[in-house]
Order: C-alpha cells, then sequence, then structure tokens
C-alpha cells in the first residue's frame, strides 16, 4: 500500500485578495510560509520516501519548506497544476459570481482524468512507499473525488497547508 500525505500549498498573495491564480507561479505570503513551517515542524517525526510538488511555484516553494528537515529532494510533476481557469485567470473572484463561463476553462472531466493519472503515477513510481506531495485546491479536490469516487461538490474544500491522508 502507498501512503499519500495530501497537501495544499500555503496561502499566498493572491489567495489573500481573492485571485483566481489557476495556473500562475503564486507566491506564498508571510502566513503562507509560516503554514508550510507548521507542517513541516508536525512532519518532521514522520518518515517519507519521497516530496512530490505540482510545478508551480507556490507549492515547490511549500513542499521544499516541508521536505527541508528530511533533507529531501522536491520531484515535481504538471499533473498536480491547479485548474486551468482560462480567461478568468487573474480575476477578482468575487466578481465571477454571474459570469458565463468561457470555454477556455479546463472541464471537469479532463481534471478529473488528471487527477486519476496523477494516483496512477504515484501508484506506479512509489509502491509501498510513504509519499508527501502538495498541489493546489481544486486539483486536490479532484484527486480526492476520484479517490472516494465522490462528485467534485461533495468533496470539503481543503484550506492552506492542510494534509489528508489517502492509502492507494
Amino acid at each position: 500500500m502507498t501512503r499519500l500525505y495530501l497537501t495544499r500549498h500555503g496561502e499566498t498573495y493572491d489567495n489573500a485578495n481573492k485571485i483566481m491564480q489557476g495556473q500562475t507561479p503564486g507566491r506564498l505570503n508571510d502566513h503562507g510560509i509560516e503554514q508550510a513551517k507548521e507542517v513541516a515542524k508536525k512532519l518532521a517525526v514522520k518518515h517519507f520516501d519521497a516530496f512530490v510538488s505540482s510545478d508551480l511555484k507556490r507549492s515547490i516553494d511549500t513542499c521544499r519548506i516541508i521536505a527541508e528537515p528530511h533533507h529531501a529532494d522536491v520531484r515535481t510533476t504538471p499533473l498536480l497544476r491547479e485548474r486551468d481557469w482560462g480567461s478568468f485567470t487573474g480575476r477578482y473572484i468575487p466578481d465571477l459570481k454571474d459570469e458565463v463561463w468561457p470555454d477556455d476553462v479546463e472541464s471537469l472531466d479532463m481534471l478529473k482524468a488528471r487527477a486519476r493519472d496523477f494516483l496512477e503515477f504515484i501508484k506506479r513510481e512509489y509502491p509501498g512507499q510513504t509519499v508527501l506531495a502538495v498541489g493546489h485546491g481544486i486539483i486536490n479536490k479532484a484527486i480526492q473525488a476520484v479517490y472516494y469516487n465522490k462528485e467534485m461538490k461533495d468533496v470539503q474544500k481543503m484550506t492552506n497547508a492542510e494534509v489528508r491522508v489517502l492509502d492507494l
């Protein structure tokens, strides 16, 4: 059995300002750095075989902070990238409430297919190992929806730097 510690990146400036980040790099704010340090402290005594991150800066930075006490490298993968919000990217989230979704937003089917691919990647690359992976709010939700065979709306949103454990 492979154990996956699925983690969301720490808070970013765009999270705090309610900006739709999507697949932009993002930058942790001071609070986000502290959140990552708290996770690192809590998990410092646990054994991890690998640390995997989205290839977006906010997740890589979070993962590096968590991996630091373990003196471990971080492997990145685009499979863990946040949902591509297309032309909604960079917009103020409250302004999007009544907007018609543009055609360039990554579909839920595509997102869930990527989530399935990520879970298969972890099982294939790290069989029987313990892996900490840092992703994003929506892709992490899709991963859990696939894992639990639920609809996306039925998976509780992860807060910044929250960790959930999945046994694959």
